[in-house]
Parts: C-alpha cells; sequence; structure tokens
C-alpha cells in the first residue's frame, strides 16, 4: 500500500505543474490592462506603470511564472493587488466557511443518495422505486441557481426558518444549513442515480445468490455484500463533487451571501486581482489532486485487485 501510495504522490507533481502553467498563461492572455481595471479610468500613466511593475506584468510571461513558481516553494503566494493583504492569509480566513458548507452539503448528499438509491435499487419497479426516481431527476434538472432562489424565498423570507444571508459571528451552523442542502440535494440525485445501477448489478451476480443459498440475512447480504460491491463508482462520483465543494461553490455563496472561497475567486475575477487568483488556483489544483488520491487508495482498499492492477501497469 505504502508503494502505491508515493507512486500515485509522484505522478501528481507534474499534474500539478501542468495546472498551475496552463491557468498561469490564460490569464495573461485574457484582454485588457489589469492594471487599468484595478487603477480606474481615470488613473495616469505613472499609476498605470507603477501598478505594472508591481504586478510583474513589465516582464516577459517566462519570467513572470519562474518567479511565481519561486514564491509558491517559499511559502509566498503574494499579496492581494486590491487589497493589499497576503493572498495564502485571505484563503486562510476564507476557508473555513468553504469547508462548513462542504462538510454540510456532502453529508446531506451522502446519506440521503445512498439511501435513496438502496431503497430505490431493493423496490425496483415500485412506488418508492418511482418516487426515488422523480426526486432523482428533479434534482439533476433543475439549475443550482433556480433552487438556492427558491429555498431562499421560501424558508428564509416566508417561513423564517433559515437566515437570508450571511454568517452568524457566534458560529451558529443554521446560515451553512440552506446553502448545504441547495449545493447538495444535486450531488444526492446524481448518487442515487447511481447507487441504484450499481446496486442492481451487484444484486444480479452469482455470489448475491450464493449468500442467499447459505441463509444469510437480507441485511448482510444488502449491506456487506452488495452495497460495499458497488461502492467503487459511488466513491468516483463523491470525490469530483467533494472537490467541487472544497473548491467553492460560487453560485452557492453568492446567492446566501456566503464569504467563501467560491465568492472570493468571483470577486478576485472580477476585479482581475491576479495574484488572488492564481493563489485560488493553486488551492484547488491542490485539493483536486489530493480528493482524487485518496479516491485512489480507497479503491485500493476496498478491491486490492484494483491495486495490484494500477501496480502492474505502472511498473510495465
Amino acid at each position: 500500500m505504502l508503494e502505491f501510495t508515493l507512486r500515485r504522490l509522484s505522478a501528481t507533481i507534474p499534474v500539478l505543474l501542468g495546472i498551475l502553467l496552463i491557468a498561469f498563461v490564460v490569464l495573461y492572455m485574457i484582454p485588457g490592462d489589469p492594471a487599468q481595471t484595478i487603477a480606474g479610468p481615470r488613473a495616469d500613466a505613472e499609476t498605470l506603470a507603477r501598478i505594472a511593475r508591481e504586478m510583474g506584468l513589465d516582464q516577459p510571461l517566462h519570467l513572470r511564472f519562474s518567479s511565481y513558481l519561486g514564491r509558491i516553494f517559499s511559502g509566498d503566494l503574494g499579496h492581494s493587488a486590491v487589497s493589499g493583504k497576503p493572498v495564502l492569509e485571505s484563503v486562510v480566513e476564507k476557508l473555513p466557511y468553504t469547508l462548513k458548507l462542504a462538510a454540510f452539503a456532502m453529508t446531506f448528499s451522502i446519506i440521503f443518495g445512498i439511501l435513496a438509491g438502496v431503497i430505490s435499487a431493493i423496490t425496483q419497479g415500485r412506488w418508492l422505486d418511482r418516487v426515488c426516481t422523480v426526486f432523482s431527476v428533479a434534482g439533476i434538472s433543475i439549475p443550482v441557481f433556480l433552487s438556492g432562489l427558491v429555498f431562499l424565498y421560501v424558508f428564509a423570507v416566508k417561513l423564517r426558518w433559515f437566515p437570508t444571508s450571511g454568517f452568524a459571528a457566534d458560529n451558529s451552523l443554521m446560515p451553512f444549513i440552506l446553502p448545504a442542502f441547495t449545493l447538495g440535494i444535486r450531488s444526492a440525485a446524481f448518487l442515487a442515480r447511481i447507487v441504484r445501477s450499481s446496486m442492481i448489478e451487484v444484486l444480479n451476480q452469482d455470489f448475491i445468490r450464493t449468500a442467499r443459498a447459505k441463509g444469510l440475512s437480507p441485511a448482510r447480504i444488502l449491506f456487506r455484500h452488495g452495497l460495499v460491491n458497488a461502492l467503487i463508482p459511488v466513491i468516483t462520483v463523491i470525490g469530483l463533487d467533494l472537490s467541487s465543494y472544497l473548491n467553492g461553490s460560487v453560485i452557492v455563496e453568492t446567492i446566501f451571501d456566503l464569504p467563501g472561497i467560491g465568492r472570493f475567486a468571483m470577486d478576485a475575477i472580477l476585479q482581475r486581482d491576479y495574484p488572488v487568483i492564481q493563489g485560488i488556483v493553486l488551492l484547488g489544483a491542490i485539493v483536486f489532486i489530493m480528493v482524487n488520491l485518496a479516491v485512489d487508495l480507497l479503491y485500493a482498499w476496498i478491491n486490492p485487485k484494483i491495486r495490484d492492477e494500477m501496480l502492474g501497469k505502472t511498473a510495465r
């Protein structure tokens, strides 16, 4: 297992560098003058030149990228071109809100998605299966911005069960429940569809019939033999959703006025704050790579054959 982990880690280094390079080049290819955007339309030439020097815009692109990599390896992500605060400090300030939102959304999607998928699989063709199918199709089809506005209007404005926006100074979890439900409902619906199809396939396998012939309890067959073997595609979906959650949901955080990474990234893009955008891209790349590594490790733990196949392919 250690060899498998080290090989997967070593493979992430060129991926991370490639992501940073592509993001860096694309960022500076966007039309417009970042210095003009930051200084405003009435700024004079001297001010624009000073901002360009501070941002390194007067240097060739390859020198800017090498300088950027050097700062990253030294733990310096630069300073915001708008606020002047260190980017790392700003990201650390915003990250707890996104982490809470991601934790709530992922918990909701896993519990309800797997539960709905299992119920739908064992009641295939009956009314419970049809109810779960309707829930899944509706959850996948309705856009997040629409469901977020509807939930905000019904549960916050009309019923007043939740705050309409912002966050509580006393670290209350109430402001995160409605955004997490909005963010997690689509993932739960998609997860339910994956669990249903995977469970139906597994429950028709020969080893399930053998377990039934041995007289094992239905609960043991369903969870110990059925659900565990159906988890591989489920883990993939959970890993992808977790990556998007931790990278920040721009729409949900904007609708519910949560000061997380997603809204921070949107503000930085609108203000052409390059150091902040680069810092958030770096964070997103690391999160995506680490989550995918965790998914691979779970694959190897659940099914050792996958680990052996991956090690064999790597060796060849």
